[in-house]
């Protein structure tokens, strides 16, 4: 997580605004790109800037929530998109805004009397009542879910925006044209939308979290950094993270004329990103430390389901990709 904080008049702050973009690294944003993007450099120069500690696991669910509501992953109860739902062997859900049961921000400030604008938050689908306008995250499965509150806002986002795209459709894809389209259109949208409901609805509180920062070092990480071990010297997708940036950028100060002298802003993020060196095979690694037996002898790279899990003789298994939740 990273924040920006400009003063405010007599120090004291009225409103208070967030900009979440989900993923991004400092070592971009705050250093080698901060010359090239002037609306965060004008922030990070007129208040302070950092590297802040994110969450275990440092990842977007749960460490929305975690910020949101100031509490850990083991308050919160949720460790990642996929959690477990008892103690059965097989028991798992998607950790949407159902397993989250404290109070976050918006629901505080509710309390005391105020409004609050919430956009693309991820948690916040389904979406629950609040005092304001609250539109859900990329866990909504499509336009034709419940995704606003109050409902009547479905019709109004559609009238402002036309379709809202909640994530990209693979952000893994080999079209990496139609992922730039994607990204760009989603963003645009959500920015539009967002742009919108401030100049339309009183506020004391207003969050936006945008996912193509995340979705654009998926898609294109590799394409930018020389040290990558698949990257292609003069591709043509070597500058989209740092034009992705630099749009970011513009369509934040559209956001910024909404807050006034008395406005606290931070932009923020729940984890940075990095090229992938390697991988350890943690259910290969607790086989050899006979934590774990399968059914049969593996011969080759295979998941855990299709080597079957001998469970009377074993100990702890991993289940949870590339962040190795071990049981």
């Amino acid at each position: 997580m990273r924040t920006t904080i400009p003063s405010v008049a007599n120090g004291v702050a009225r409103k208070a605004m967030i900009i979440g973009l989900d993923c991004a690294e400092p070592s971009l944003v705050l250093e080698r790109w901060r010359d090239r993007l002037p609306v965060l450099s004008g922030l990070m120069g007129r208040g302070v800037s950092g590297r802040l500690t994110s969450v275990v696991p440092p990842i977007t669910v749960p460490a929305w929530s975690c910020m949101m509501a100031s509490r850990t992953p083991g308050d919160l109860g949720v460790y990642g998109f996929r959690n477990r739902s008892d103690h059965t062997y097989d028991g798992a859900f998607i950790a949407d805004g159902n397993a989250i049961k404290v109070p976050r921000l918006w629901d505080l400030i509710g309390r005391a009397g105020g409004d609050s604008i919430v956009v693309g938050v991820p948690g916040t689908y389904p979406p629950r009542p609040l005092k304001g306008a609250l539109v859900t995250c990329f866990l909504t499965p499509s336009v034709e879910s419940r995704f606003t509150y109050p409902p009547a806002l479905k019709a109004e986002v559609a009238d402002v925006v036309g379709e809202y795209l909640f994530d990209c459709t693979d952000f893994r894809t080999n079209d990496k044209d139609d992922l730039l389209r994607q990204v760009y259109e989603m963003t645009d949208r959500r920015f539009a939308l967002a742009d919108h409901l401030l100049g339309t609805r009183p506020w004391d509180f207003f969050v936006m979290v945008e996912m193509g920062v995340d979705r654009m070092y998926h898609g294109f990480w590799k394409a930018m950094d020389p040290e990558h071990r698949k990257h292609v010297p003069g591709n043509p997708h070597q500058d989209a993270i740092k034009d992705y940036h630099r749009h970011v950028d513009g369509l934040m100060a559209r956001l910024l004329a909404h807050a006034d002298e008395d406005t606290v802003v931070l932009v923020v993020s729940d984890h940075g990103g990095k090229r992938m060196e390697g991988g350890i095979r943690v259910n290969e690694w607790l086989r050899r430390e006979g934590l774990l037996a399968t059914q049969s002898e593996p011969t080759e790279a295979m998941s855990l389901d299709q080597a079957g899990i001998d469970w009377s003789r074993t100990v702890a298994w991993g289940e949870g990709g590339y962040y190795s939740r071990i049981f």
